[in-house]
């Protein structure tokens, strides 16, 4: 992996009076385009076709200042740091670049170790372990005598999940493949959307710095989320756990002390193993019917699940005094870390 001392190196190479954003258009990309112009900064969107030009065309006032068509190949790291860029990762960029992010001349908004900790499955979970956060019980193959959700790795949204209930089944649908077998936990899904801040202690105090719960969402998951309709008209159907689309989610005030306290406990974590997590992250969490919150996954950046909120939250509005989405905030932390001259506490 290249080393930080490298990305400081070129970040120190930088005309920061004209930093920008760049990002794959894709994901959050309307949401990232839209913040930074709020906050005044230039974009750079990564396109794979003319015709997805067309897409920010229909969205002016979240339309990047620039394209960059990358054909099918690899994003171009080098002419993005000439433009004194930083990279904005999301899911299509962790599953589009894959482990290219580890060698990227490039810096890259938080710290892309987290990156290759949520690509690896194991190791998010020794992270979430180490976090002293409630997880799903993982099983070996061989040995599953519950309902189980088998899981690729990568940030695929979902795509390709399926159930199984034995052994047989697991090894006639997923023999000689790289899958992670979860127990089914029964509960209600809520993913809370977190931003850790390095840059300052006021607020909800956490590491070096301080954690802001920005939002949060549940997920419309493919035929799944409807299969009850779908068995009242007596069709038989295989569950699919492809994402499809995100809805808001409000939490019990009560329970705002474990939302965060286990973001605290995930950022601290993070920066016992790896050096932190500056930035956006989200919990992936089960609530069962006593209350009690068990993490399956966590996405070490921005997540589809704020786009519900580019005008804010009911949670940011209790922490700014005017509209902010993740987008924003992202293009906030960027430009207060440029004015305190700490750009290089907030990327790798």
């Amino acid at each position: 992996m290249i080393s930080k001392e490298r990305i400081l190196d070129l970040l120190s190479a930088y005309d920061t009076e004209n930093l920008c954003l760049a990002t794959v258009c894709s994901h959050t990309s309307l949401q990232i385009f839209h913040g930074a112009k709020a906050e005044g900064l230039r974009t750079i969107g990564l396109i794979t076709s003319e015709q997805q030009r067309a897409i920010y065309d229909a969205f002016p006032a979240a339309k990047p200042d620039e394209f960059v068509d990358v054909g099918d190949g690899a994003i171009p790291y080098e002419e993005l740091a000439d433009k004194n860029a930083l990279l904005i990762p999301h899911g299509s960029i962790v599953e589009y670049a894959g482990r290219g992010l580890e060698d990227a001349p490039l810096p890259v908004l938080g710290n892309r170790q987290s990156l290759m900790w949520e690509r690896d499955r194991r190791k998010m979970f020794e992270w979430m372990k180490a976090a002293g956060l409630q997880t799903p019980a993982i099983l070996d193959p061989d040995k599953i005598d519950r309902p189980c959700v088998v899981k690729h790795p990568g940030a695929k949204g979902g795509r390709g999940y399926a159930i199984v209930h034995s052994p047989e089944e697991f090894h006639a649908k997923f023999e000689n493949k790289d899958v992670m077998v979860q127990e089914y936990l029964v509960g209600v899904r809520a993913y809370p959307h977190y931003f850790y801040s390095p840059l300052s202690k006021e607020g909800y105090r956490t590491a070096d710095g301080h954690l802001e719960l920005l939002s949060i969402d549940r997920r419309f998951e493919s035929n799944v989320d409807e299969s009850y309709r779908t068995m009242m008209a007596g069709v038989p159907i295989r569950p699919s756990f492809t994402v499809v689309g995100n809805q808001g989610l409000v939490i019990r005030e009560s329970l705002l002390s474990d939302m965060l306290s286990m973001g605290r406990d995930a950022a601290e974590a993070a920066e016992r193993l790896f050096g932190g997590i500056p930035g956006p992250f989200c919990l992936e969490l089960i609530c069962d019917e006593n209350l009690q919150f068990y993490c399956f996954e966590i996405s070490a950046r921005i997540v589809a699940g704020t786009n519900i909120y580019p005008e804010g939250s009911p949670y940011s509005c209790y922490v700014f005094g005017e509209p902010m989405s993740m987008g924003r905030r992202i293009a906030r932390e960027v430009k207060t870390a440029k004015e305190m001259g700490k750009l290089g506490k907030i990327v790798y």
